[in-house]
Order: C-alpha cells, then structure tokens, then sequence
C-alpha cells in the first residue's frame, strides 16, 4: 500500500460503457450475482500483518518516516539484515476467532488479509521459497489457514491481499524508488540514491535479477498456492502494479480463471480492469458511477504496526467516513495493523466498537443498500434500499423541519430507531418536508426512514450533460467530459494557456449551493490546485469562494446563489496545467 481526505457528495449519472479491449474481459464466465454479496456487505476489515511489525517503525534507533510496512524500503535495509527480524516474529497471542468475532463486532462482513507483502515474505507456508512464516519463524505456523476456519464458522468472507509486483526479498522482484532521506537522516543516502537511480529502485545487490523469471518462480506459484491450498477464497486483493505489463498480467489469468466467483480489484497491471477501484486513503469526489469500488482506509497514518504513530482518527470521523462512502455507493475497508505477538492495538479495538455500537442500532441504512440518489443535501447524506429512504442526518435541523428535493408520494416517515411513532410530512411540487423531533436519536448520526411510492423522482443535477465551453482544450482531452459523470475523463487546457477556465451554461437561472471537482491524483502526490468559482451577473464575474483542492477532489458548500452561467478559474499544481476529472454543481435547498 502506499502512505484524509473526505471531500465531496454526490453520484453523477452512470458512465458510458469505456472501449472494451481485449485485456480488460477478464472473468468473462462470471457469475452474473458473484458481486451481490460485496455489494451488500459495504463495511469490510484490511489486515496489514507481517515482519514490519517487529522493528515496527524503528531503524537503528531512528523513527523512519512513512508507512510501517515499508520500513524496509524507505529505511534502506539489506536483504540479510531484514531477514534476521524474521526470526523475533512469533505470533503466539494471536486468535484468529476474536480477529473475527472483532469484526463482526464492528459490523463488518469481510476481511482482507495480506498474505505477502512487497517485503516479500509469506504468511503461509510456501513450497517455492523459505521467506514465509513456517521456514523463517520460531512460530512456524500458518496464519491463514485459522483465520479462514474462523471466517467459515462465524459467516465472515475471507479475502487475501497478494503484493505481485513488488517484493524486496526475491531476485528479481520490482521495487519503487524511494529516496533514502525520505525515511531517515541516512548518513550513505547519496551513494544509496545514486545506486537505487541505476538499478530501477533496488537499494541491495542481493534483490536483483530478472522480473519474469521472478513471476514465473515465485509470485505465479505462490498466487496458485494461496488461491488452491484453504478452500474458496473470496476476494484477490493485489497491489502496486509496477513493471506488470499487458503480457506479465496475463500470466496470472489463467490461475484466477478457475474462480470464477473470486472478486478482484484493479490493482494488478497491464490494463486488466478487475472487479472494482480502490481508491486509497481517500473518499472520491463523485464515487465511480458504473464501477464497484472500495475505499481502503488507515485509522491513524500507517496500514503495517508502528509503535509511534499515535495519530488516530476518531470513532466519529470513521462513522462519518463510512457513511459517506456508502452514501456514494461504496465499500469501506478498514485497517488493522497487529503487532509481532499477533495482537491488535487497543485503540484500532476501541474505534471499530466505537462504529459497531452505532451500526447495531442503524446497519439497516447501511447494509444492502445503494447510493444516494440526491446530488447534495446541506444536513448529510442518504442512502436507499427499494421504496425506502434511510436519512443520514449530521446536522439536525433546529426549526424541526428536514427538507428534501423528493417529488413522490410519502406513505410513512419515522426514525429507525423508533419506528413505531411517525413523522409529519407536507410535501409538494419540488420538495418533502419532514417534521422530527427536537432532540436528535444519536449524537452523529440520526436515520430517518421514508417509504415512498412509485419509482424515486428527483431532480437531475443542473450541471449534468452540458457541453461546457473552455478557455483552451488540450488535443487528448473534451470540455464535456467534466459533465459526463465518468470521473475517469478529463479537461485540460491547452498548453501555454496562461489563465485557463471553464465555462457551463445552466439553461435556465438555479439556485446552487454546492459544488465539487474531482481530479486525477491521490493524496500522497500532493498535486493541489487553486480554484475559484464565479457566476455572472450581469455583465460581470462575480466570486462566489476559491480555495485550494486536496489533490484528489474538492467539494465546498455556500451561501446559495442564482445564476445561469458559472465559471471555473483554475490554477494548476507547481506550475503546470491544471487537469479535472469531473465538475459538478448542485441545487440549494
């Protein structure tokens, strides 16, 4: 994995279908349902477990910075060196059926453990190598397989993570380039630098060698072993695809063929699109309308354990978080990080029960649901589940009065913690009023239900469809793929375009209160924009906010202004031409 942002609201009309290559039919004898499960189980467990978690973040005394499992990595640790933490790994405070119970606990219906990571080594027992946790250990037990009998018996899905390309153990595997002060004050970061420059990212003579005859002897071998050796497996969760090209990538088909209800995500290269996105550390703008996809999360700033990073999110920011993501149509998986004993720190412990309180009360609004068929509500978010509305409510209204752009006829409306008492609801032409109580249910977030009739009928996106006009284009890019709902197209102005903007036609003068942007990086890239938005009046350009984005999307709410015309003025990052994936406005309420 490599090293938060929620930004934005919304789903924007289903994408086009995108040109079907060859190399993207994978699994094309699938089961028509083998996704219908994941969809409905929308909250899952990652586990990032391995030999990290010895030196758990620390190299000779100094605190490497970055994500713990790559401390090998970014602190620049030969290959027989790193070996020997292997032999201080002995797991013997693990129970596999409290990890689940856990989870279940949490409200979560799956897990995803790492199997190997880029460190190379393996939590089962390997036939194609001694680098794995039987050989290399004093524990000499496999890990997986109890935890896939503890999944079986309590109901838990089980999925593994397997890191193809990189693997900093075997010859030939690849590795990312990381600067060697990028993890700690090396004092031999120069020649370090210089080598890892000449020899694609490898710090260790040991680690090199031929990338095929690694896949061939190792990452193929192990994937049939750890797909073959513990029953059906649900999930194949790969990971940084580097150097895998269209012909590499094939290598594995054949083996994930024989499952053809094994779901995989689009992590494993050569263009093979998988199941799903994993969009990381991150909540997408505007999801990924006509994809499955999955946000992968950390609680505090590392997926492997580190004993110092006491940076934790809050059991309320990781509620929020999954709520939003399902409220977009997504999946959240979570992470764990155990230490060398096979223990789950504590405060990884509190925040996931922290969630499950809150999902005893309310997984209704959250289980086997779909996403929120409104572009934005100012009070939070919602979800739907066939002729019933589950109201996430943030921000409980203090004039008693939820507000909703809803046009078909209600029959009922309660809280779902009470739904015995109803609501009092006044509707129109544009909009459902719903009468609620002064006190709110649940401190962060309160579900009110609807049951509506008829299929849902709301109003589109203003923005939506439009042509869009610009103050350049790049030859490779449209204007009206900002307005397509396709969050994988782009804008981009020309080149030498000193003040770039972008222009949208409403049709007609709508009250907007919200706005978002998505955009083609993720945090860590650090890629921010400068934006600012205007509606003419008039004659003239007014500002209505400007700001800076996350890298990865922005959204923001106003005051709500009317206007038929509405300009983008965008900066882009560190000098260069700015790039959007999608603009999106939406009604005020």
């Amino acid at each position: 994995m490599f090293a938060l942002l929620t930004t934005a609201f919304l789903l924007t009309p289903a994408c086009k279908n995108a040109g079907k290559k060859e190399m993207t039919k994978q699994n094309t004898s699938q089961p028509a349902d083998k996704m219908q499960w994941w969809k409905d189980a929308k909250f899952g467990m990652f586990i990032h477990w391995g030999v990290y978690s010895v030196p758990a973040g620390v190299y000779k005394g100094h605190k490497v910075k970055g994500i713990g499992e790559w401390i090998m990595n970014r602190g620049k640790i030969p290959v027989a060196e790193y070996r020997e933490y292997a032999k201080s790994f002995n797991p013997v405070k693990y129970d596999p059926e409290a990890w689940v119970k856990l989870a279940k606990e949490a409200g979560m219906k799956y897990m995803v453990i790492t199997s190997k990571h880029h460190d190379g080594f393996g939590m089962f027992d390997s036939k194609v190598t001694d680098w794995d946790i039987v050989d290399a250990t004093p524990y000499q037990k496999d890990v997986l397989a109890p935890l896939v009998k503890a999944c079986r018996k309590q109901g838990m899905h089980i999925g593994f993570y397997y890191s193809q390309a990189q693997d900093w153990n075997h010859p030939g595997g690849a590795a990312f380039r990381v600067l060697a002060r990028a993890g700690w004050e090396n004092p031999d970061s120069a020649r370090i630098d210089k080598y890892t420059a000449e020899h694609d990212g490898h710090w260790d003579p040991a680690q090199l060698g031929s990338f095929d005859e690694y896949l061939d002897k190792i990452a193929v071998p192990q994937v049939k072993e750890i797909l073959s050796n513990y029953g059906p497996i649900d999930i194949l969760w790969w990971d940084t695809p580097k150097n895998m090209t269209p012909e590499r990538a094939k290598k594995f088909l054949p083996i994930i063929a024989k499952y053809p209800k094994l779901i995989t995500n689009n992590r494993l290269g050569g263009g093979i699109k998988g199941d799903l996105e994993t969009p990381e550390q991150y909540i997408p703008a505007t999801g990924f309308p006509g994809r499955n996809w999955e946000v992968c999360m950390t609680m505090n700033d590392t997926w492997g354990y580190k004993s110092w990073d006491h940076n934790w999110k809050s059991g309320k920011d990781l509620l929020l978080k999954l709520s939003e993501i399902v409220s977009k149509g997504g999946n959240f998986l979570l992470n764990v990080g155990p230490t060398s004993e096979g223990l789950i720190p504590q405060a990884s412990i509190d925040r996931l029960r922290y969630v499950g309180r809150w999902m005893k009360k309310n997984s209704e609004a959250i289980y086997g649901t779909t996403a929120n068929p409104f572009s934005w509500l100012p009070w939070g978010r919602a979800t739907l589940k066939g002729n019933k509305l589950y109201l996430h409510v943030y921000d409980w209204p203090r004039d008693g009065m939820l507000k909703l752009p809803l046009r078909n006829k209600v029959n009922k409306a309660y809280l779902l913690v009470d739904p015995e008492n109803q609501l009092k609801v006044e509707s129109n032409k544009e909009h459902v009023e719903i009468s609620v109580p002064a006190e709110a249910p649940d401190s962060v977030i309160s579900i009110v239900t609807l049951e509506f009739e008829g299929t849902l009928d709301v109003l589109p996106l203003p923005s939506a469809g439009k042509e869009g006009k610009a103050s350049s284009v790049d030859d490779m890019t449209k204007v009206e793929n900002l307005f397509n709902g396709n969050p994988k197209d782009k804008w981009m102005p020309a080149a030498g375009d000193k003040n770039p903007w972008i222009e949208v036609d409403l049709g007609e003068p709508i009250a907007i209160g919200h706005f978002s942007i998505v955009e083609p990086w993720h945090p860590w890239n650090h890629k921010y924009q400068k934006f600012e938005l205007q509606v003419k009046k008039g004659d003239k350009w007014m500002t209505v906010v400007k700001g800076t984005t996350e890298g990865s999307g922005h959204s923001e709410s106003f005051e709500p202004v009317t206007g038929q015309y509405f300009r983008l003025l965008m900066t882009g990052p560190d000098g260069d031409r700015p790039v959007l994936n999608e603009w999106v406005l939406h009604r005020a309420l």
